[in-house]
């Protein structure tokens, strides 16, 4: 009997794929978090479905703030709150507004592992939040024989009534979340203003998108009469020492209400007029006067006294 050869290759396991993952699975008792497929295969950032596993193994009343969040995570805060908001798109994150027995209104957030009435119909959403509308059974007739009689022709719908005519203000929808322009198409000199928030307080760095969204309104303001200088005082004054939002949400609140130009500076007095140079009738000396022929004090004073002699 030839000896086993140790350097050959051991053979595969039946049924198992020639190519792509092979799971190695180990039963967990302990210190495990349950994921629903939906959610650990959802498409997209790998960043939201860490955020979102990250949130999963979390116990009641962890903070899940944005903080919080890049304390744990090597990512920046644009990475993580655009994570938390594709999680509020998708309603696996909730954020409501509830009043606690002291009266404060605190804002809770509420992690669902499956968004309520994705996957069980019967799923009772949580107060607050608006459940999706029951699918409508449409009864299908059963087939008509031979015997049966002919069904009647359906009675025409009555004719809709024409619609009252509202101006045009109104049948053109709005459309607030509209794309902000391209930054090269903003004001230049609103752009410059943004750019050199930065050099008033270093926190205050925007992107591209940002500066393009708020530029206008800094158009608005230089528009109106404010100068750069109070632009860049009103925004950067009394700025809180951490930021719980991005630093555009901010200024584009502060940028909200225009505040008044301040008032013009009074013009100089004017000067006095300055009379020109005259030469004295009685000494020939040069005096100011507004026209010539006149005398100077002393020639008047002699003048005046001669007077008075006589």
């Amino acid at each position: 009997m030839a000896d086993s050869q140790f350097s050959a290759r051991s053979r595969a396991r039946a049924g198992a794929p020639t190519s792509g993952v092979i799971h190695v699975r180990t039963r967990l008792n302990a210190n495990f978090t349950v994921l629903a497929n939906v959610l650990a295969q959802r498409p997209g950032s790998a960043v939201t479905v860490g955020v979102a596993a990250y949130i999963a193994s979390l116990p009641d009343g962890a903070p899940v703030s944005i903080t919080a969040l890049c304390e744990h995570f090597s990512e920046g805060e644009i990475l993580i709150s655009r994570a938390l908001r594709e999680l509020e798109a998708s309603g696996h994150l909730e954020r409501r507004r509830e009043r606690g027995p002291d009266g404060r209104v605190r804002t809770r957030t509420y992690f669902h592992d499956v968004p309520p009435g994705d996957d069980d119909p019967d799923s009772t959403p949580p107060p607050g939040r608006r459940s999706r509308p029951a699918a409508v059974r449409v009864p299908v007739p059963a087939p008509r024989t031979a015997s049966d009689p002919a069904p009647l022709p359906p009675a025409p719908a009555p004719a809709a009534a024409p619609p009252d005519p509202l101006p045009a203000v109104v049948r053109s929808p709005q459309t607030p979340s509209a794309q902000p322009a391209p930054l090269g198409e903003a004001d230049p000199d609103a752009v410059r203003v943004l750019a050199c928030l930065r050099n008033a307080d270093p926190r205050l760095i925007l992107s591209e998108s940002e500066a393009a969204r708020l530029a206008p309104d800094v158009a608005r303001w230089l528009a109106a009469g404010v100068s750069p200088a109070r632009i860049t005082e009103t925004l950067t004054a009394g700025l809180p020492e951490r930021f719980l939002a991005r630093p555009a949400r901010i200024l584009a609140f502060r940028l909200g209400d225009l505040p008044l130009p301040a008032p013009a500076s009074a013009p100089p007095p004017a000067k006095p007029a300055v009379l020109p140079l005259q030469t004295c009738d009685g000494c020939e000396r040069a005096i100011r006067a507004a026209r010539p022929g006149q005398l100077c004090r002393d020639c008047r004073m002699e003048q005046e006294s001669l007077r008075a002699a006589c």
